[in-house]
């Protein structure tokens, strides 16, 4: 019995197998490559990630000026690199320089000020030695005046007990009381003086114990006004400083 071939399957016998070969050889590739790349996603990529206008897990670091000011220069733009250290930004100093010279000049004043406490302290003593010389001068009067008292009454008594048998004129006996009167005046100045000068005393004492507060057991150098004013220079100085803002590490 004869079978009958149509010439198409003449053209492509026993469906080809060349054909067949290569499209499971194409698709074994592609199953390979899909494999393949689904293990970098996961064991690799899936680890980084990447960006075209930003910085991924950076360090960012804020720059902020200590002092206030008017910003002169700007010294980096953005994407620089810099090194630690390196001015980014400056500032108006004039501020900071004019502090700088008022501060030295309050220090300068302190300074003076208190070397005249010091010096003040010898000038109040001897004024202190002074008034206690008047004193003294004063309790003398005083002793004298007494003693003119006594002699003026003593003398007055005497006359006194001649004035009855006219032995002592009228004119004698007003002297004599004239003579007591000034006397007992003389004594009240004396003692008034006195008075004035043991107040100038206690009131010398006083400033001499109040400057002397202000300056035992310290120095000229180490007294609290000195410090103050001389804090206030470094705190100057240090504004002075601070005008140029420098980048506190290398990086971008």
């Amino acid at each position: 019995m004869n079978a009958t071939v149509s010439p198409a399957q003449a053209a492509n016998p026993a469906g080809n197998p060349r054909r067949k070969k290569a499209l499971t050889t194409l698709a074994a590739v592609v199953v390979l490559g899909a494999l393949g790349w689904g293990a970098y996603e996961w064991l690799v990529a899936s680890h980084y990630e990447s960006t075209d206008n930003a910085y991924v897990q950076g360090n960012v670091i804020q720059i902020t000026p200590q002092i206030g000011g008017t910003v002169m220069a700007i010294l980096a733009d953005d994407t620089d690199f810099v090194k630690a250290g390196q001015p980014l930004v400056k500032l108006d100093p004039a501020d900071a320089r004019v502090a700088l010279e008022q501060a030295e000049a309050n220090l300068a004043q302190a300074v003076r000020q208190v070397r005249t406490l010091y010096a003040n302290n010898g000038t109040l003593g001897a004024q202190v030695a002074l008034r206690e010389a008047d004193a003294s001068r004063s309790q003398s009067d005083i002793t004298r005046a007494q003693s003119e008292v006594a002699r003026a009454e003593d003398d007055l008594a005497r006359r006194q007990s001649l004035s009855g048998n006219g032995a002592v004129s009228g004119e004698e006996l007003n002297h004599a009381k004239t003579t007591l009167a000034n006397a007992r005046s003389a004594l009240a100045a004396a003692q008034a003086g006195s008075v004035a000068a043991q107040a100038s005393i206690r009131a010398a004492r006083e400033q001499l114990t109040s400057n002397q507060a202000m300056t035992d057991g310290t120095s000229v150098e180490n007294h609290p006004s000195v410090l103050a004013a001389a804090a206030k220079v470094r705190e100057a100085y240090l504004a002075t400083q601070r005008v140029a803002l420098p980048a506190p590490v290398d990086g971008y």
